[in-house]
């Protein structure tokens, strides 16, 4: 159990990271106009909200430091 936690803190910690710096984008597509069966979309690529990445971070933290402090 101990090293579940500390791997699952690490890859929260990373993508936390990932996403605090800007490099973690989606895509959304929404449509513009529609006319009976006929619709108009448009996809552009937005930025993963930061508040998200420092989340992971702490999560990602405290996760590893529970699992390196449990004791057996």
């Amino acid at each position: 159990m101990r090293i579940a936690l500390i791997v699952i803190g690490i890859i929260l910690l990373g993508l936390g990271v990932w996403v605090a710096l800007g490099d973690a984008r989606y895509n959304d597509s929404s449509t513009k106009a529609q006319l009976g069966p006929v619709k108009i979309e448009a996809s552009s690529q937005k930025q993963v909200p930061a508040p998200i990445g420092y989340a992971g971070i702490v999560i990602g933290g405290v996760l590893i430091i529970a699992g390196a402090l449990k004791k057996k």
